[in-house]
């Protein structure tokens, strides 16, 4: 019986605890693809415009709209912040290699910088509503593509 109280207490714990789940671990695998990264990259800054904009909106009668107005707030935050955990977890982390050779560190260096460039403008859109940041985070964005995965013509 005891058995059985624990067993239905674990079973409600584990329904009931907020998991989280991230798309990149920081196992190998292999499944997730560049391409596929910076789409969700790309799709993350639309939505955080998309907030900046409504909520530009919605300012113009707080009163009425200001439940609306905390929604897009969080919701330009958690885009904002995704796009952080992205450039941190699985560039930064997984992809950026470190080689120091001579003829690689420029290219590596210059990474980091593109790296830095996304966070710091992911985070410039959470402390505000001015698209002038969406507009330089998708520069970073698409100047760190162009440097990680070469010259190819790879547009957004």
């Amino acid at each position: 019986m005891k058995h059985a109280k624990i067993l239905l207490l674990s079973i409600i714990t584990a329904i009931v605890s907020p998991s989280i789940v991230s798309a990149h671990c920081q196992v190998p695998c292999g499944i997730f693809g560049d391409d596929r990264t910076f789409s969700e990259l790309y799709e993350n800054v639309e939505t955080i415009e998309k907030a900046m904009i409504s909520i530009a909106a919605l300012q113009e009668n707080p009163d009425q709209n200001m439940n609306q107005i905390v929604r897009w707030v969080v919701t330009k935050e958690d885009h904002a912040q995704k796009i952080q955990n992205i450039a941190a977890k699985y560039f930064l982390a997984q992809r950026i290699k470190m080689d120091l050779k001579e003829s690689d560190e420029e290219k590596y260096v210059a990474m980091l910088k593109g790296i830095h460039s996304i966070t710091f403008y992911a985070m410039k859109c959470k402390h505000g509503i001015d698209t002038t940041f969406t507009e330089k985070l998708t520069d970073a964005i698409h100047d760190f593509q162009h440097l990680y995965m070469g010259d190819d013509d790879h547009q957004h």
